[in-house]
């Protein structure tokens, strides 16, 4: 079913596949994802072209020091109309269905906690009056890696919001070229809107259903849980180089995810590939390193991998 999907995408994308498979596994389970790359890898264009195919609402902003809450969500204004005079509420960027946040540390916490707290609550809140955000609501969010003055990192308990950390390799050889030859926007206008919005959620209904094994469950609550190095059955990795590991929101992530790889595949239950494939993105921003991990350089892939090895 998702082939045909695959196969418009590429009108517009050279390669990129593993991401875009990642995407789509977030866009189904639902979940929001952070991605960690250097300019110029095709993220937005990635992204218009994923809305695109699905015919929902897509906008960027572009997250600097300066941008405030209003910006992001919305703000009111005096309207006169007829002589009476009335507050006229003029929705922000934040009312779309796909949602590209680009460079979202380079914003103050207050408007990074503004657009969090959309994300988590699927609602905003302006002069005492709470309004709905349209659904799907799907927060894409970037990161350089390579820049770190004038930015405001996420805390940690912010990160957590976000199903998936994404990182963005450069393109291979063969690709590059492909890309230099390539009129990128020419390509996006030929790309066909083969599913709809209500298509969307309905995927996104199924995806839930998939069944999972309560064995494969509690193989993913035991790996969640060995991340933490206060918790007895802790790998010794973890003792050494973990000052926090993953909270129950990991687990109940990765179910989600696992289910909509699976049904992504076509496979009617998910199956232990299902969630190694989606594991390390859930759980990359959720292993934090202590003293003894950076200064040797350990990452966090490395932790996982080793959870990983934790027998079903």
């Amino acid at each position: 079913m998702f082939k045909k999907l695959f196969s418009e995408i590429s009108k517009a994308v050279v390669g990129q596949e593993q991401l875009l498979d990642m995407l789509l596994t977030a866009l189904l389970s639902p979940g929001h994802a952070i991605i960690i790359g250097v300019p110029g890898l095709a993220k937005t264009l990635l992204v218009k072209t994923l809305a695109r195919v699905f015919n929902i609402d897509f906008t960027r902003i572009q997250f600097t020091p300066d941008l405030m809450p209003s910006d992001l969500i919305g703000y009111e204004i005096l309207e006169e109309t007829s002589g009476k005079k009335r507050m006229k509420f003029i929705k922000g960027p934040v009312f779309t269905n796909l949602l590209l946040a680009d460079e979202i540390n380079r914003t103050p916490p207050k408007t990074q906690s503004a657009l969090l707290q959309a994300m988590q609550e699927k609602e905003v809140s302006v002069s005492g009056e709470t309004m709905q955000l349209d659904e799907p609501f799907f927060v894409l969010a970037t990161q350089n890696p390579l820049e770190f003055e004038g930015t405001y990192p996420l805390p940690e308990a912010q990160l957590d919001r976000f199903m998936f950390m994404l990182p963005v390799n450069y393109p291979a050889r063969s690709e590059e070229v492909a890309i230099a030859l390539k009129d990128a926007e020419a390509g996006l206008e030929h790309v066909n809107k083969i599913f709809s919005k209500k298509d969307l959620i309905d995927f996104q209904k199924k995806a839930a259903d998939i069944p999972i094994a309560e064995k494969a469950a509690d193989w993913i609550v035991q790996m969640v849980q060995a991340s933490r190095p206060e918790c007895p059955n802790c790998l010794e990795s973890v003792k050494k180089y973990v000052r926090y590991g993953a909270g129950p929101r990991a687990s109940r992530f990765t179910v989600r995810a696992a289910r909509a790889a699976a049904f992504i595949e076509g496979c009617r239950e998910v199956e232990r590939h299902h969630i190694e494939k989606v594991f390390p993105a859930i759980m990359r921003h959720r292993i934090i390193l202590n003293f003894a991990g950076n200064s040797e350089n350990i990452l966090s892939d490395d932790i996982i991998r080793s959870l990983l090895d934790i027998k079903l």
